[in-house]
């Protein structure tokens, strides 16, 4: 949706913004409590975030970029508080860790098809429902950003304990604190130097991934 800041459209992205914090961020954090929780591990219980109360995990900072992303652009980015939970107590080993990680990313893959098949419905009956369409269109694609972006293998994101998952033990064990300690500055670098023919390596992965994923789910 290009940028516009007409009521109609402010009403939209307003609602949008309500529902990411009071439903796909709950949701993302929840899924990784939960799953940690069915792995044996009870620190997100104790800490009060097995929960989908959104107060449990909204965060002040993640919640106002979103807040100014959604209405400044097409898209919205944010976060909420991260999930704590203890490695040592997963049943499963590594194994357990990158189910953990994962649970989260995959809860926007979830919510992004739950709000792609009414979406796909009326564009495909060419529905006159201008408000809900570009609601839907945007709650698709930032769960889209969501996941896309948190599975790529670069600590703090959540794909880096999947990856760690697939290395062998020695290769994780020699990799991991390198990629922990200088993960942040390798993720800044990925979103915001042009180095692949003047796009990002972020943006790349977004153009192979997640345009294929939108078409697929909503048929465009």
């Amino acid at each position: 949706m290009p940028f516009d800041l007409s009521p109609q459209i402010l009403i939209v992205k307003a609602v949008l913004i309500l529902v990411m914090l009071g439903i796909a961020f709950p949701i993302h954090e929840f899924a990784h409590a939960l799953a940690a929780y069915r792995l044996g591990d009870g620190t997100a219980k104790l800490m009060g975030r097995l929960t989908l109360d959104p107060r449990a995990h909204f965060d002040q900072t993640g919640g106002l970029l979103l807040a100014i992303s959604v209405l400044l652009t097409s898209f919205g980015f944010g976060w909420a508080k991260p999930t704590p939970y203890n490695p040592m107590n997963l049943q499963g080993g590594r194994w357990g860790e990158a189910i953990v990680s994962a649970a989260g990313p995959l809860s926007n893959f979830v919510l992004a098809v739950a709000a792609a098949i009414p979406l796909r419905y009326i564009l495909a009956t060419g529905m006159d429902a201008g408000l809900i369409t570009g609601f839907l269109y945007l709650f698709v694609s930032i769960n889209l950003v969501l996941m896309v972006f948190n599975l790529i293998p670069i600590p703090p994101l959540d794909g880096s304990k999947v990856l760690f998952a697939f290395l062998n033990p020695r290769t994780a064990w020699q990799v991991r604190p390198v990629l922990e300690q200088y993960g942040f500055v390798i993720l800044l670098g990925a979103m915001l130097l042009p180095i692949f023919g003047g796009q990002t390596l972020i943006g790349v992965v977004f153009d192979e991934l997640l345009t294929p994923l939108e078409r697929l789910l909503i048929g465009l």
